[in-house]
């Protein structure tokens, strides 16, 4: 990955954020912002005509390059916000070997211990209590953990990363923390947010999971139903406004991960990626 980009881990300072999550009034303010109901009332605004107003001004913001996008007429910014990209902009890798991102994001790795834990900052998980799960749990000791943070500036749909079958699906109830880095020193964001996960058999990489975690004002996590069997690039969901992350997991002796982005991970730095990108390998070849 001779072009790999790389960004710090501190996402960026928000005076909005660092009063909510490092002052006493605005962690008061906090327990009710992070209330499914009150992202769902902004939700509900960002479906309404009026919210187009907003369209503009977060293209420009964001230096978003609309010409990767799909000419379409936007009925609101979550409209907007959910925007399909043109397939050549995301090209997936031909090789079926290859490992790719299922999304845009700022990527870090993390090896689960023979105990199932992983540390994200300086907040240990437990990955027994993310999935809700003690027997999925344990199939994904000492295995590897990959979690790819969206923010506003990325293309919030995601997709299948090999072909296969779905195993099982479920949905855990939460709060919506932000998912920058400020909110990782007081809260164990991952496993108090709401978040959805599938159980994937897939044809090159075993089982494994995908986890969509919601985050600050993500009213919604939208995944296609009824879904059986994918295929490499077919798309999964998609997030409506907001930042959010998407979490991988595989078991143990299954994936390589590209060798920079293991040691941006090393030095605790996500590597920015972007959808159908090659990121790693399978380990073992049959």
């Amino acid at each position: 990955m001779g072009n790999t980009k790389t960004q710090a881990t501190s996402g960026g300072k928000s005076p909005a954020l660092d009063f909510l999550y490092n002052s006493i009034p605005g962690r008061i303010l906090l327990k009710l912002v992070v209330r499914k109901s009150v992202s769902g009332f902004i939700g509900f605004f960002m479906d309404r005509r009026a919210s187009k107003l907003f369209i503009l001004r977060f293209i420009k913001k964001n230096d978003i390059d609309m010409e990767e996008y799909e000419n379409a007429s936007y009925k609101s910014f979550n409209d907007f916000f959910t925007r399909e990209i043109k397939k050549e902009s995301r090209p997936f890798s031909d090789n079926e070997y290859d490992l790719t991102a299922p999304c845009d994001g700022k990527l870090i790795t993390y090896q689960i211990t023979t105990d199932g834990a992983f540390h994200i900052k300086n907040t240990v998980y437990d990955i027994e209590q993310l999935l809700g799960d003690k027997g999925l749990a344990d199939e994904f000791m000492d295995g590897t953990c990959l979690v790819f943070r969206l923010t506003t500036d990325d293309y919030h749909r995601y997709a299948y990363i090999d072909d296969g079958e779905v195993v099982s699906s479920k949905r855990i109830k939460g709060v919506l923390h932000t998912v920058r880095p400020i909110a990782f020193e007081r809260y164990k964001v991952y496993t108090q947010n709401s978040r959805e996960y599938t159980v994937l058999e897939t044809k090159n990489f075993g089982k494994a999971v995908q986890m969509e975690v919601g985050a600050l004002f993500v009213g919604r996590i939208k995944n296609h139903g009824d879904i059986r069997t994918f295929k490499r690039g077919e798309e999964k969901g998609m997030f409506e406004f907001g930042g959010s992350t998407i979490v991988m997991m595989f078991q143990k002796n299954t994936v390589s991960l590209d060798e920079a982005i293991h040691a941006n991970a090393q030095s605790n730095i996500e590597t920015v990626v972007r959808m159908g990108q090659k990121i790693g390998e399978k380990t073992y070849r049959s």
